[in-house]
């Protein structure tokens, strides 16, 4: 299986697969149908707490990793996600932030690659 990772704000293309919103937000400016989503699970992004406390700031971006794990360590959404992913050959995380390598997709899926039961 591949896991990518995306901007909601791209154009959606064939090429997604199967198309998971993984904010807690809906993304400002973005219509459901431009959005083109298989599903949106709210619930497997970070806590409103810890996104506000990381606000993208660089120099936090090692403990917003640290703390998010420790989140989807108790998330049972995570078994969720695993459930959705496992039917399709292509899977693309979808998120809003500006930060294309410093978001909690990018997190998200290495998680769900590192600790993959299967």
């Amino acid at each position: 299986m591949t896991v990518r990772i995306k901007r909601i704000y791209e154009d959606p293309d064939n090429s997604d697969g199967y198309r998971i919103l993984v904010d807690r937000i809906w993304p400002r400016g973005v219509s459901k149908e431009r959005a083109k989503l298989d599903v949106w699970l709210k619930e497997i992004a970070p806590t409103t707490e810890l996104r506000q406390w990381f606000h993208h700031e660089d120099p936090k971006w090692g403990e917003f990793q640290r703390r998010y794990r420790a989140e989807l360590d108790g998330n049972p959404a995570v078994e969720e996600l695993r459930t959705l992913m496992a039917g399709h050959d292509v899977v693309t995380l979808l998120y809003s932030a500006h930060d294309e390598s410093e978001n909690q997709a990018v997190v998200l899926r290495d998680y769900v690659l590192r600790e993959d039961p299967g």
